[in-house]
């Protein structure tokens, strides 16, 4: 290879003496997962992971640096609020003398909230400490984007997943039995008796036993039409009296409230009917473990410990807890997340890494037209459609252009590490609420520059790549092209095509949910989603676990439409490469051996039951070979049949 080529794949990363017909993930990406045995403090750990690994290193020189910049010791400076907060995560002494008592404040004001106002203290509790019972916040009309209108919606189970509670199993069985435990340990940590506590236990099972028969599936989570019920507060009353919603939003300063929409409309209303049924020590009860549970990154070691075997070992398989560093790296990460940004972007992010990336945004956008038109089962009149809402789609790369203003956070050293982040909770809840009423903000960032991750947005129709993704092994502005289209360039693609997927396809170019697809086109789109579905469900992922076709569906449809709309772009991109065999591979082979070394990743048993039921995405070898199985672009670069039952969306 001579010195004017840019490098190509990892050849260290594969198994070369794998099969690639009977297994491509094990051939591209096997190298790499032996190199990476999967380590204590991990329930999984993947390409993708390791390269979050790396930022966090980076993003810790940058948080510890600040501990010698003047502006640490100077009061409202953003390089004082960090450092304060890391060094109070870091401080355990000082946590292991206060004990529960940061947590008191918040148990005492629940105990003697008013019995005949519960509703006040759902609404106090909904400023930045828990959901309980049913949530609220301010977002965008799905049918005008460009306004923001209240929602209110199910709130959160401790366990994440309602199937933890409704279906038996010998593993649910564990879990449940491991979350009674959890709860008493808790609440005695706090100075309940026993007694006490097992009645909190006994009340908290019940409550979210219930409630989880409410929620919605999974399944049903990923139709916003089910997400859209917008109702008059005169409406709401008679629909809901057992819920207060007037008092709920009084209690939040919210006035003059005419509109709102019901996320979760049959939830809201069996909600209803269930609340008033609850004694007042019963809400207390149920509200004050949400509350200590929430608290346990924030305490003495004996809290953390408590949650660390409850969410980490018993549902996860995680064998050891993670370095305190990066748990306390991760408050003023979330906390003061841009601010970090900012330091992040001009340490790590150069101007010619987003050069490179608006030029390949461009490329995969013309890909994916072509690509659109030339689909036989969609009709001219929503070709036309489709073509005007990928060329509306705006792009977010490396960082926003409006860095967020944290002025309104206070970080007091002399109040309690759970007292600051609680403050900042509030505040969040607060900047969240005064959107309501004016225009959506555009230009708004849902991720910091420093994450490594991406997203589309269907309610203002954007695609967002945030600076920390767009590095190796992800984006190398020294690699092969290939690699970088099967790379970044697929993740490009992802995104946009989500604004196709079953739920995108639902917005229209401005963002609002609107069916403009014809009705033969959209019969023609679901017949052929259906025989993914089935694909992804026939799937094994684990002895008598089969992965959910349905609900990982937009993510399957995004990882195809991903792979073919790059594999364009790169085939027409005119690149040096496409003229070379590297290595031994051909351009299309190192496109796809890219493509399926960003999934390479080792992951617990237990782990898999739970991405099974909260993870929307497929696990790492399904997206390499369930996915790739389908295209006839692969077949053809490995000289591989093509399968029979093959399903081709994009």
């Amino acid at each position: 290879m001579s010195n004017d080529i840019k490098h190509g794949v990892k050849l260290a990363n594969m198994h070369p003496a794998t099969d690639p017909a009977a297994d491509f993930y094990d051939y591209a990406a096997g190298g790499w997962i032996d190199a990476h045995p999967l380590k204590g403090e991990y329930a999984r750990y993947g390409l993708f992971d390791d390269l979050r690994e790396k930022n966090r290193e980076q993003v810790k020189e940058l948080i510890t640096s600040l501990a010698a910049h003047p502006d640490a010791k100077v009061p409202g400076t953003v390089a004082q609020k960090i450092n304060d907060l890391y060094e109070m995560g870091m401080d355990t002494e000082r946590r292991e003398r206060e004990g529960a008592e940061p947590l008191m404040p918040q148990l005492r004001h629940i105990a003697k909230a008013d019995e005949e106002r519960l509703t006040d203290l759902i609404a106090w509790a909904h400023l930045g400490l828990t959901s309980s019972f049913f949530s609220s916040g301010v977002g965008s009309d799905p049918k005008d984007s460009t306004m923001n209108i209240m929602h209110v919606g199910e709130g959160g189970l401790g366990l994440g997943d309602r199937d933890y509670y409704l279906v038996k199993s010998e593993e649910h069985d564990k879990i449940l039995e491991a979350y009674r435990r959890y709860i008493v340990k808790l609440m005695m940590l706090t100075g309940y008796t026993e007694a006490d506590a097992e009645r909190v236990r006994d009340t908290v099972m019940r409550i979210e036993t219930e409630l989880a028969g409410y929620k919605k599936t999974r399944e049903e989570r990923r139709n916003p039409l089910l997400a859209y019920n917008p109702r008059t507060m005169e409406e709401l009353r008679a629909e809901m009296p057992g819920i207060d919603l007037d008092a709920y939003f009084r209690a939040l300063n919210i006035d003059g409230l005419e509109r709102v929409n019901v996320g979760s409309l049959g939830y809201l209303k069996k909600l209803s009917d269930y609340l008033p049924t609850l004694s007042p020590q019963e809400v207390k009860d149920y509200i004050s473990f949400q509350a200590v549970d929430a608290a346990t990154g924030l305490l003495s070691q004996d809290f953390y410990d408590a949650s660390f075997e409850m969410y980490d070992v018993t549902m996860s398989g995680i064998e050891e807890q993670e370095p305190l560093w990066k748990r306390a790296m991760a408050i003023p990460g979330s906390m003061l997340g841009q601010a970090l940004g900012q330091l992040y972007v001009e340490k790590y992010f150069p101007p010619q890494a987003k050069e490179r990336m608006v030029t390949l945004v461009e490329n995969l956008r013309r890909a994916l037209g072509q690509r659109m038109m030339s689909l036989e089962r969609m009709g001219p009149e929503t070709k036309a459609k489709a073509m005007e809402k990928l060329q509306a789609m705006t792009v977010k790369i490396g960082y926003p252009d409006k860095w967020k203003d944290y002025s309104g956070i206070t970080v007091d050293p002399t109040r309690s590490y759970l007292e600051n982040v609680c403050e900042a909770s509030r505040w969040y809840v607060r900047d969240n609420y005064n959107k309501l009423g004016k225009p959506v903000d555009r230009d708004e960032w849902l991720m910091n520059p420093q994450t490594v991750n991406a997203y589309y947005r269907p309610d203002i129709n954007d695609i967002c790549f945030p600076a920390g993704i767009l590095q190796p092994p992800y984006f190398d502005l020294n690699a092969d092209d290939a690699l970088n289209y099967g790379a970044i360039g697929v993740v490009i693609g992802h995104e946009m095509t989500h604004g196709f997927d079953d739920q995108g396809r639902r917005f229209d170019k401005t963002g609002n949910l609107n069916d403009w697809w014809t009705p033969e086109d959209s019969d023609a789109f679901n017949k052929i989603a259906d025989r993914l579905v089935a694909q992804f469900d026939a799937i094994e992922v684990a002895p008598g676990t089969h992965a959910n076709g349905r609900f990982t569906l937009g993510e399957n449809i995004a990882d195809q439409g991903g792979l073919r709309v790059a594999f364009t772009a790169y085939q027409e991109s005119g690149s040096d490469g496409l003229n070379r065999t590297i290595d031994g591979f051909t351009p299309a082979q190192r496109f796809f051996i890219a493509y399926a070394q960003l999934w390479a990743e080792s992951i617990r048993p237990e782990e898999i039951l739970v991405r099974v039921k909260s993870d929307p995405h497929s696990l790492g070898r399904q997206r390499v070979n369930a996915t790739l199985s389908n295209l006839p672009e692969f077949a053809e670069a490995f000289s591989l049949p093509l399968r029979e039952d093959s399903v081709l969306i994009w």
